[in-house]
């Protein structure tokens, strides 16, 4: 699905209305506190938000914050987001103590002209995600039209994602279109080599993923845990590195495709190993075709890391999701260093960032800005990447409606 098929908040008439935005504020907290670590889901709203702004527009933003499981939670409440919002706005948001009814219709028929109120965590009631109609009417009768600017929800079925579409006329926001017209280009319409590069733990979280780019990447490149399950997949000893054997014979699949037509298939020659899943653990850098016994996998090693360098910097298309190793402790870091590195070099190139640990570990090395492209979304984009149709996007108006 693609960005020309949506109507965005463009293409309808907002000036002077009361709109109702879903935005992804569910950003992640410093451990053991309420300090926001990463606002990068904030700042990505603000195009929207302004743009409505400069049209007189009353805007009235709801999103959620973990996993309440529909009862009140104290840490979950949207407080800190409010406050960091109205930082970066210059100007007071105005916080609700609910997302419906009496009190909150009242603190919106209140709002100004360009006057912005948060509403709290939609997932403190059980009928946003059951997708509860009474839920969903009683969001939209906040307002007059519906902006959804939030890919990192679009691939569920909520009342405030798919839901409210029933009774308002909605649009995609600036950070869901781009979302959109991104990742499809890369999928659709890559300029070649396309290069696609896969990391994380599990290989099963990205199945569908890695069949799909199989068939459209000049070059896929296998890291992080995904990389040792290939490497057993070849017939190597991993030591006690977590491999999920279930995903062995997809892996070889993959690898029997690479060699007969498909495309270029790169994993690791060297590894960095530990003797304990500990952050202080002791390390040694070894062949892949010589892991120790009882040592584990924790990242990519530099003759890797050059040879995945070679690669990249022969594309000029290149999606990545996933990260090398465990990349939250510094000893094994260096692998998603030298990729996200690799990329930022990549003038000529179009580099597209998938959401969660990816974007985390590109923003907390100051990169993002030299990507063409890092997406807030997490399980969306995998989503999006598998081909399968994201609700959020589906249930907005299409352009030629």
């Amino acid at each position: 699905m693609t960005m020309v098929e949506k109507r965005t908040v463009e293409d309808i008439d907002v000036a002077g209305k009361t709109v109702l935005v879903r935005v992804d504020f569910n950003v992640p907290f410093e451990p053991g506190s309420l300090e926001i670590r990463d606002d990068s889901r904030i700042e990505a709203s603000l195009p929207t938000i302004r743009f409505l702004r400069d049209r007189r527009c009353r805007v009235v933003l709801c999103s959620h914050i973990g996993r309440p499981k529909g009862r009140v939670v104290e840490k979950m409440r949207m407080r800190p987001a409010t406050r960091r919002l109205s930082e970066r706005l210059g100007g007071s948001v105005i916080e609700a103590a609910d997302c419906i009814g009496p009190e909150v219709e009242e603190i919106v028929r209140g709002l100004p002209e360009a006057g912005v109120a948060m509403l709290e965590n939609l997932r403190f009631h059980p009928g946003e995600e059951a997708n509860d109609l009474q839920f969903a009417s009683a969001l939209a009768s906040l307002a007059s039209v519906y902006v959804n600017d939030a890919f990192g929800t679009a691939h569920r079925a909520h009342a405030s994602t798919e839901g409210v579409t029933r009774y308002l006329p909605a649009v995609a926001g600036f950070l869901l279109a781009r979302e959109l017209q991104m990742l499809g280009r890369a999928l659709e319409s890559p300029e070649r080599p396309f290069t696609a590069v896969l990391g994380g733990a599990k290989v099963s979280d990205k199945i569908k993923v890695l069949k799909n780019l199989a068939k459209r990447a000049d070059t896929l490149i296998v890291g992080g845990g995904m990389g040792t399950t290939f490497l057993k997949a070849e017939g190597l000893d991993v030591g006690s590195s977590a491999v999920e054997d279930d995903e062995v014979a997809m892996a070889a699949e993959l690898i029997t495709l690479a060699r007969s037509g498909g495309p270029e298939l790169l994993l690791p020659v060297d590894v960095v190993v530990a003797d304990s899943f500990q952050e202080d653990a002791t390390t040694q850098t070894v062949d892949a075709t010589d892991i120790p016994p009882g040592w584990m996998v924790m990242d990519i090693g530099p003759r890797t890391a050059e040879k995945f360098a070679a690669a990249l910097k022969q594309s000029r298309t290149v999606l990545w999701n996933g990260t090398m190793g465990v990349f939250e402790w510094a000893s094994f870091a260096a692998g998603t260093r030298a990729v996200a590195n690799t990329l930022a070099a990549l003038d000529y190139a179009t580099t597209v960032v998938g959401g969660g640990s990816t974007a985390e570990a590109v923003s907390s090395l100051g990169l993002a800005g030299r990507m063409t492209h890092v997406s807030t979304g997490g399980g969306a984009s995998l989503e999006f990447l598998e081909d399968k149709v994201l609700p959020g996007v589906a249930a907005l108006m299409d352009k030629k409606a």
